[in-house]
């Protein structure tokens, strides 16, 4: 079995965005508080989490975080389509958070993944 990512991503609204940034941590979209954790997606799984979940809306931001930094509290488990993604069982510090920007497409649709600068 592969290794598994130290990153994964999460897509947040420019108002959860900001809340992140103001607050300094993020308790999850409501989707994320009704399942009792936040949505993560590995680089190789965020495009199809754009389209499956967040089609047609604007004002999106992707947020790169450090998995290693978040230790036990992230549980890799079975979702769509049978592939593990990474969970976060507790609140989304920004201080995990290594780089973000607003959600952009490379010229083949791929979600552009965000880089520190």
């Amino acid at each position: 079995m592969s290794e598994r990512p130290t990153l994964a991503y999460k897509v947040l609204t420019g108002e959860q965005m900001a809340a992140l940034e103001a607050d300094g941590r993020f308790a999850g979209a409501p989707v994320d508080v009704a399942d009792g954790y936040i949505h993560l997606s590995t680089a190789a799984q965020l495009t199809e989490t754009v389209d499956k979940h967040f089609a047609g809306q604007a004002d999106l931001h992707v947020a790169a975080v450090d998995l290693e930094a978040l230790g036990e509290q992230v549980r890799w488990e079975e979702s769509r389509g049978g592939q593990l993604f990474p969970h976060l069982y507790g609140e989304l510090p920004l201080l995990a958070v290594v780089a973000y920007s607003p959600l952009e497409r490379n010229e083949d649709g791929q979600v552009r993944l965000p880089v520190a600068g």
